[in-house]
């Protein structure tokens, strides 16, 4: 079974302050884009879970969330066969994209249906938070709010048919960081999430852009602000407005014409700026896998 594992941005990210339990409350607008990696999974007589990626660093044992994926339903659902993964990469790692975490949700499609278990993408999800926070969200795709560690989520309208260029630069930024420093109440400002959300029910791509803002950028871009340049770079270059996905690094653009987009892709590249980058567009299936 060939599966492809989407890439999410985040159109607005609000950290409301630090729960008990250490985590961050969240409030999120994520979106789905076409950029991903690719999984074949198969059936296997030997037992266990044997992956295999195109990147030598990426982890193939317990540590992949490929893995934790694929053992959480086998354990559960106490399959005796095994299956092979064969991963390849496209999706920047530790880029504030949930690449691995889009890899756990297709995982867990795969297994699903290779093995007829039945499960639906709800009760997929509900297994989805314990390998993940973001899990969910990847089994959901779309347009989505997204509150609690992430893990509460409500499905959005569409968001409007626009270009998105991505920009990477050549750091990877620890998520862990990021949260370890971000200073929850001392924030003067907060993304407008509510502004936002209007935004999207009225369809308007312009006041989106807007008003899109991620509060860990206070933390990420002083630390790294080659991720302030390449947001300058693309809005210099037409972008109706760049904000960084997630923890980082990655900053993504968003374009309502497709020469422009282009343009502003080749410039990227050639101030190499960022490693990584990509002209995509976002994807929409009305909140649901087909």
């Amino acid at each position: 079974m060939r599966l492809r594992a989407l890439a999410k941005i985040n159109l607005g990210l609000d950290v409301l302050g630090k729960r008990e339990d250490g985590y961050h409350e969240l409030r999120m607008i994520m979106q789905t884009i076409n950029m991903y990696d690719q999984l074949e999974i198969e059936i296997c007589q030997d037992p266990g879970i044997h992956i295999s990626t195109n990147l030598p660093f990426i982890p193939t044992n317990e540590n992949n969330l490929v893995y934790k994926a694929a053992k959480l339903l086998m354990d559960e659902f106490q399959i005796s066969q095994g299956i092979t993964v064969e991963l390849q990469k496209f999706i920047p790692v530790a880029a504030g994209m949930a690449g691995g975490s889009s890899d756990a949700a297709a995982t867990m499609i795969g297994v699903n249906r290779l093995f007829d278990l039945g499960l639906s993408v709800k009760e997929l999800m509900e297994r989805g938070v314990k390998v993940g926070a973001d899990v969910p969200y990847c089994l959901l795709r779309g347009t989505a709010l997204a509150e609690g560690i992430g893990d509460k989520l409500r499905s959005l309208p569409a968001c409007p048919g626009c270009y998105v260029l991505i920009g990477k630069p050549g750091i990877s930024v620890s998520t862990k960081f990021v949260y370890e420093n971000l200073h929850a109440d001392e924030l003067e400002e907060h993304p407008n999430i509510d502004g936002i959300l209007e935004a999207i029910q009225w369809h308007n791509l312009y006041k989106i852009a807007d008003l899109m803002g991620n509060v860990l950028e206070t933390v990420t871009i002083p630390k790294y602000p080659v991720i302030q340049e390449i947001k300058d770079h693309m809005k210099d270059h037409g972008a109706l407005n760049a904000l960084m996905s997630g923890s980082g690094p990655t900053v993504f653009g968003l374009f309502d014409d497709k020469h422009t987009a282009q343009q502003a892709c080749e410039a990227l590249r050639a101030s190499h700026l960022a490693k990584t980058v990509f002209l995509t567009t976002v994807f929409n299936n009305g909140g649901r896998r087909k």
